[in-house]
């Protein structure tokens, strides 16, 4: 995956991606309580990596989490530094901010991870674990597939979609345990279904 033309891909759409952020978003019951159970009253910093315009990063700030969001689009930065005035926000890569070992207590990584092709996928799960302190939580949401990994023309830039069973799989080769999973496909999209899951960095 090339950062920059992910980046600069983003950034031409930024204000139609903010858009759909905008207002009075919400975020869907069954997607806030898997981020709320497992990200909210942790001791120590949370990271939303790949945030977009903040609005995962605000609403676990609203639940009293301490988060710092980071992403590679100034665009978005500049959105959720306005719009979401409690949250710290970083502009950098969710896979080389420079972060101690076992420096965040959680992180979300909400389809940040879609333009990863299988090898990065994997180095960018082992650079997660290394910045999660033992027993730290991840949340991870990523698109869906029922037979294997496969690229599709996502309408930003090209991305994967991933068996559940099988991102399973590289999480617990990064160190990684699953804790729970979630499936759901969006009635407004019956071409695309999304999975999450929910994991905890493994003692090491």
């Amino acid at each position: 995956m090339n950062s920059r033309s992910v980046r600069d891909a983003y950034s031409s759409m930024s204000e139609q991606y903010i858009a759909l952020f905008g207002g009075d978003w919400q975020a869907p019951a069954n997607e806030a309580a898997l981020v709320r159970d497992h990200l909210v009253g942790l001791n120590g910093m949370v990271l939303d990596l790949g945030c977009g315009p903040g609005h995962w990063s605000g609403y676990l700030h609203s639940l009293g989490t301490e988060v710092t969001g980071v992403d590679m689009v100034p665009e978005f930065l500049d959105y959720a530094r306005t719009h979401f005035p409690g949250p710290q926000f970083r502009l950098g890569s969710m896979t080389n901010l420079g972060l101690a070992n076992h420096a965040a207590a959680g992180i979300l990584s909400w389809y940040s991870t879609i333009h990863l092709p299988p090898p990065e996928l994997d180095r960018a799960l082992i650079e997660f674990r290394r910045m999660l302190a033992p027993s730290g939580r991840l949340v991870i949401g990523f698109f869906d597939s029922d037979d294997e990994v496969a690229a599709f023309d996502h309408k930003v830039y090209p991305a994967y979609s991933w068996p559940v069973d099988e991102f399973s799989t590289r999480l617990t080769r990064a160190g990684f345990t699953e804790l729970q999973r979630m499936r759901q496909q969006f009635p407004d999209r019956p071409d695309r279904k999304y999975a999450a899951i929910a994991a905890s960095a493994a003692a090491t």
